[in-house]
């Protein structure tokens, strides 16, 4: 068969540790203060934790025989990660203290094998497998890679992400802790000089510092002239602490002089209400009190009307505490105060401005780009007025990143005068750039004010921009702050970097080191161009492509990184100018689907789509060129949008792939016991491809022979996924791998019976979309993600309905139901739900929409009992149109009335003891989040409260009425042995 033509099996393709290396992955981001040294270094977005990327790469290389056991200890996991965890949460519950290391061992990604270990698993000192990596980005998997002293080919497009990878690849490992010395010898002599320039330009704090200046944007109500603070909410820390907006009235509206005042309070009750809300602003003088329409905002802001008012200083002061030996000694305590008139001095600030921007603008220092018109993300910049990227800072943020940048660069060019420009000093000037992109991420107008941690949020806490209605200013020079901190943070990530790369840190035995110290080849390769482009790379040469592409439409990386690439072209493009010769980043080239080249265009979403899998096709055949004819790649893939699935999957088949296997792995946040009000995913799936063998030929197969292979395919591996703690939504993510698996094996594919066509609306939509008529014959990779939810739906159902001999759940109840089993909250992507009812055999618009939950812009809400009897959505109570209908009414009744008139309302339906009632009951009670009367605490929050509520009324139903019929919801046993 086609895995004996094979030359070897890899362990990828016959096991993972997917349960511990899945907590192992988010241990290692379960803090953000603790996250690897990489992640403090530069920004970037998603990037994969480092155990994962090791786990991937080396289960690529290793045969499957190699030892399991010898596996994981190289991986670093050296206990049972999982039964801890559970001993975690239930110390949690119990109060049991299990001591400062409840692992018994550090995180995984700090471990370095040793020789022993990797003979053990058959790695011979002396090899050296060659890894790429096309789409590198923030670098973990080229940096683990590089770790294992494996030759390292990393790429990416973007020259951020470029420079990244060298400053965390590259300079690490050939430089060492050297590095270190420069790099602080470098930011002390700028550090002395911005103190200088920047004297006077941040008032003193009469013993203590400022953490932030409070800014909230202000406009003109059109009503009464009042200059208007806009802020979301006045709070300003954990507590009471708030603002009360104090409007001088003046002579009534339209008099001049009406400006608010501020005052601290310390309840809730005095604490003013906020002035913007879903971008209508709030008129806060008594004397008008009006709507201000979001138009009007905008305009405003577009005609460069929109300005600032600083609202409050957040500051510490120094104090003497007390000690428990009653010793005293110095420390901070944290205050704020209301802005006095010389903590506002844009006046000056503008002044010094106009007066040095002749400078600038002729030696290049400043940038003078605008905003990319290829924008998805307009609502936080150009549509209110910011149109070029130094926009995006208040004057004194400008005047301090301004002449820092100008000072860097007289740095440089001194060392260039003196010949003093030496390839560590080079790259250490690259870690100082960083430094400078650190502080423009923490001081621009699009941070806040984190108001329960009371710090400053950095400009990129999302992947996005959004517009920062208040914002939080971080003053450059104060010492110990500002400055100080961003080139303590880096200087501090360079050192643990190069602990985690040192030869001299590990053992002397570390993987290949023999050939990594003898060859006079480099061992890592950093490049920045298209990653169907890599003609630095010989054909067949490398043992293993591992990749994590970009995920769709899901990041922006282009438009995101000019933030950063305006500022770094004009500092670390003097010492490597290489990388910064573009204008902007390249937003055409990118694989990313981005609608917003094709604006203005009919279908622009599908166009995108068509754009990234034709991108994605020619990665992956550019890594089908370079890949030895028996080497592995492994895509890590996350999302939850199964077009994205669709478009990699026929990338890769495109490009002359198959999938031989397929891991899910945890690898995106902290799972929780407390049900959130939007669903998401946290697993990465790894996909394991092989070249197609030519002997496999083209025949064509008939997908009605290959479905019940690709059903068969999911049923055998859902339980194993299920067992390794898989659940929810993820576990339908996890199914697509082995459903793609068997797919991807029978390719090319056609139908034998023409599928039905689309109603006429739909056909002249996919006419105007594509260009190209239905075809009744075409299959696609989404023929077997939907077989793949049809199997996990059958399996959860089975699951649900867990007593034998009940009737099948219809198709809206079995909707309900699985949605509520797969995304855990109310609130969930339309798209998902379509595919989700798909599985069912539901009318989403026709059957769903409108009598169980409502649309809400591109997401689904699910209505409870009390919000369907509101809406008028509930249908008979006898179940005779659905028995989620006979649900909702005994669980309305219950909550309103009693539960012997819920008993009383299913007896005149007559059905209770109709086993499709029994059923809905039995299933509906293992997905709802439980109520506080019966787990003790409340799992559900926000909108998912309401079905708690409903849980509770029929729990108290079941065990009054029901409780020989219907079994007790598994779910409650597993939070009481939690909380046991």
């Amino acid at each position: 068969m086609e895995e004996e033509r094979m030359s070897d099996v890899r362990l990828i393709e016959r096991w993972l540790p997917i349960a511990a290396l899945s907590e192992e992955s988010v241990r290692e981001r379960r803090m953000a203060t603790a996250l690897p040294p990489i992640n403090f270094l530069h920004v970037w977005w998603a990037r994969r934790p480092l155990v994962a990327s090791r786990a991937a790469i080396m289960a690529s290389l290793l045969p499957a025989t190699a030892d399991r056991d010898a596996f994981s200890t190289v991986l670093g996991i050296h206990g049972d990660p999982v039964k801890t965890r559970r001993r975690i949460d239930l110390a949690k519950k119990t109060g049991e203290d299990l001591g400062p290391d409840p692992y018994g061992y550090s995180r995984a990604f700090t471990y370095v094998p040793t020789t022993s270990e990797l003979e053990k698993l058959g790695l011979i000192a002396g090899t050296c497998p060659v890894i790429l990596d096309p789409t590198a980005g923030g670098g973990s998997i080229p940096f683990e890679a590089s770790r294992l002293r494996m030759k390292t080919f990393a790429n990416d497009l973007n020259p951020v992400a470029a420079a990244i990878l060298r400053g965390t690849v590259e300079y690490p490992a050939k430089f060492g802790s050297e590095l270190l010395i420069v790099f602080k010898e470098l930011s002390s002599t700028l550090g002395d000089r911005l103190k200088t320039a920047l004297a006077g330009v941040y008032p003193k704090e009469p013993d203590g510092r400022v953490d932030g200046y409070l800014w909230a944007r202000t406009i003109s109500c059109p009503y009464c002239s009042g200059r208007v603070p806009l802020s979301p909410n006045w709070r300003l820390a954990p507590g009471n602490l708030g603002i009360r907006l104090v409007p001088r009235c003046m002579d009534g509206p339209g008099s001049a002089g009406r400006v608010c005042d501020f005052e601290i309070v310390h309840t809730e009750e005095q604490q003013s209400a906020g002035t913007i809300s879903d971008g209508d602003g709030t008129c806060p003088y008594p004397d008008c009190r009006r709507v201000i329409d979001g138009a009007d905002i905008k305009r405003q802001a577009q005609a460069r009307e929109m300005g600032e008012q600083l609202f409050a200083i957040a500051f510490k002061r120094r104090v003497i505490k007390k000690t428990k030996t009653g010793k005293s000694r110095e420390g901070w305590a944290r205050s704020y105060r209301t802005p006095r008139p010389e903590d506002d001095n844009s006046a000056a600030i503008l002044s010094i401005i106009e007066e040095r921007m002749p400078s600038w603008l002729s030696s290049g220092s400043i940038p003078t780009e605008p905003i990319d018109e290829v924008s998805n993300y307009d609502r936080g910049h150009r549509m209110y007025g910011m149109t070029e990227w130094r926009d995006l800072f208040n004057p004194r943020q400008f005047l301090g990143h301004a002449i820092a940048t100008e000072l860097y660069r007289e740095m440089v060019e001194e060392d260039s005068s003196k010949g003093a420009l030496t390839e560590i000093r080079k790259s250490a000037y690259l870690y100082l750039a960083f430094s400078l992109d650190k502080f423009r991420d923490y001081n621009s107008r699009q941070t806040r004010w984190h108001v329960q941690r009371e710090v400053m949020v950095n400009t990129f806490d999302s992947h996005n921009f959004a517009m920062r209605w208040a914002y939080a200013e971080m003053a450059f020079a104060v010492e110990g702050f500002g400055y100080d901190w961003v080139v303590g943070q880096t200087a501090e990530s360079i050192e643990r970097i190069c602990k985690l790369v040192s030869r001299e840190g590990a053992n002397a035995g570390t993987l290949f080191a023999e050939k990594a110290g003898a060859g006079t080849e480099p061992s890592i390769i950093i490049t920045c161009k298209p990653a169907d482009l890599l003609d630095n790379i010989s054909d067949a040469s490398v043992d293993a492509v591992v990749m994590d592409p970009p995920y769709g439409a899901n990041v922006m990386y282009a438009e995101l990184s000019d933030f950063f690439y305006v500022w770094l072209k004009r500092t670390a493009g003097l010492v490597m100018p290489e990388l910064f010769t573009r204008f902007l980043t390249d937003k055409v080239g990118e694989a990313v689907a981005n609608k917003a080249k094709f604006k203005g265009q009919k279908g622009a979403d599908a166009l995108a789509n068509r754009d990234y899998q034709e991108k994605m096709a020619a990665i992956f055949a550019e890594s089908r060129r370079v890949l030895k004819p028996d080497g592995i790649m492994t895509v890590m893939f996350t999302h939850k949008d199964t077009s994205a699935w669709d478009a990699l999957t026929k990338g890769l088949i495109e490009a002359g792939f198959i999938i031989t296997a397929s891991w899910p792995v945890n690898t995106e946040a902290e799972g929780s016991l407390h049900i959130k009000d939007k669903a998401a995913a946290n697993s990465t799936i790894f996909l394991v491809c092989r070249p197609r063998l030519a002997e496999q030929g083209d025949d064509t197969t008939y997908w009605e022979d290959v479905e019940p292979l690709v059903a068969k395919a999911v049923r055998t591996r859902v339980e194993e996924f299920q067992k390794a703690g898989i659940g929810g939504v993820d576990l339908y993510l996890a199914s697509f791998g082995p459903a793609l698996e068997e797919f991807s094996r029978h390719w090319p594919l056609k139908r034998g019976t023409p599928r039905p066509e689309p109603l006429a609306k739909k056909r002249r939509k996919q006419a105007e979309l594509f260009e190209e008529e239905f075809d009744p014959y075409a299959v696609t990779p989404e023929d077997a993600l939907d077989a793949a939810r049809r199997e996990v739906k059958t399996w959860r159902l089975n699951q649900l309905t867990h007593t034998k001999g009940r009737g099948d759940l219809d198709a809206t109840t079995s909707w309900f139901v699985l949605a509520w089993d797969a995304f855990k909250a109310p609130v969930f992507s339309y798209d998902e739900g379509l595919r989700l009812a798909r599985a069912v055999g539901a009318d989403l618009d026709g059957q769903l929409i409108g009598r169980i939950c409502e649309k809400k812009g591109s997401d689904i809400k699910l209505w409870d009992s009390a919000t369907r009897a509101a809406k008028s959505g509930l249908g008979p109570a006898d179940g005779s149109r659905a028995m989620i209908d006979a649900i909702h009414h005994a669980a309305h009744r219950a909550r309103t009335r009693t539960l012997d008139a819920a008993l009383d309302l299913l007896k005149d339906a007559g059905i209770e003891n109709d086993p499709q009632f029994l059923a809905a009951l039995e299933a509906v009670l293992e997905v709802l989040p439980p109520s506080r009367n019966f787990v003790g605490f409340d799992v559900a929050t926000g909108d998912a409260k309401s079905a708690a509520d409903d849980f509770d009324a029929l729990e108290k139903l079941r065990r009054l009425a029901f409780s020989d019929k219907v079994d007790e919801p598994q779910q409650l046993s597993l939070f009481v042995e939690e909380a046991a």
